[in-house]
């Protein structure tokens, strides 16, 4: 009878590999010298090194917003402004109306949002929660709009479900013109002062212009993976 054969081992395997990646790497040969590459890496994390500024960004309050402006609409985006953020509901009312589109909005369960004067219009249907499949319309918040590239910089969490993002085919985002920043790095550095050290949101979507795709033939095609539209209301309001 012959002898049986050993399995081989998964977590012996995983080692081998992980072994050869560490001597390529030049790691795990001396353990002071192993500590002192994880303590380099742990340095450069909490540094938040910037990395290359584009001078475009590095503008006044006012110039980073309109940089904002054309650089999201040269993304297919379009920008409404209102000067206070009571005219949000009629600026969406007629946004929809002059898109032709259906009066319903699925709307961020967000304080912000909830709280605004909707029964100034009637006529629009307004649910909360998150996206579902029939829903043509959602209505978001933004954490913060970088100049540097027309981009809005979307964070997860119970007031702001992802699937709003990206499951209806018309996204609606308000955005204060007071949370416009110039570069990526300034806006990274607002989120860790909100959220606090360590702690970040599940998921941070960079939105920048509806969803395209040009894989088909070199065609842009909107809405391949998300809204085909995107429109921003800007809240001029400064205080």
């Amino acid at each position: 009878m012959g002898s049986a054969q050993k399995a081989p081992s998964v977590s012996g395997d995983r080692e081998r590999v992980l072994g050869s990646l560490r001597r390529a790497l030049g790691r795990g040969q001396e353990a002071a010298a192993d500590a002192a590459a994880r303590a380099a890496v742990a340095q450069r994390i909490d540094e938040h090194r910037r990395g290359l500024i584009p001078a475009r960004s590095q503008l006044d309050p006012a110039q980073q917003v309109a940089l904002f402006e054309t650089m999201a609409c040269q993304q297919a985006a379009t920008v409404g402004h209102v000067a206070h953020r009571d005219a949000v509901p009629a600026a969406i009312a007629d946004y929809l109306k002059e898109a032709n589109l259906p009066p319903r909005l699925r709307v961020a369960p967000d304080p912000a949002l909830t709280g605004l004067p909707w029964d100034t219009q009637p006529l629009l249907e307004i649910s909360t929660g998150r996206a579902a499949a029939d829903d043509t319309a959602s209505l978001t918040g933004a954490f913060a709009g970088i100049a540097e590239t027309g981009t809005l910089m979307l964070r997860s969490g119970a007031q702001h479900p992802t699937s709003l993002n990206f499951l209806p085919d018309v996204h609606i985002v308000v955005l204060r013109a007071a949370d416009v920043v110039g570069p990526y790095e300034e806006a990274w550095d607002r989120l860790r002062a909100h959220e606090g050290d360590g702690a970040m949101p599940r998921t941070v979507n960079f939105v920048t212009g509806p969803s395209r795709t040009a894989d088909i033939e070199q065609t842009i095609q909107l809405g391949a993976h998300g809204p085909r539209r995107l429109h921003i209301i800007l809240i001029d309001e400064t205080d």
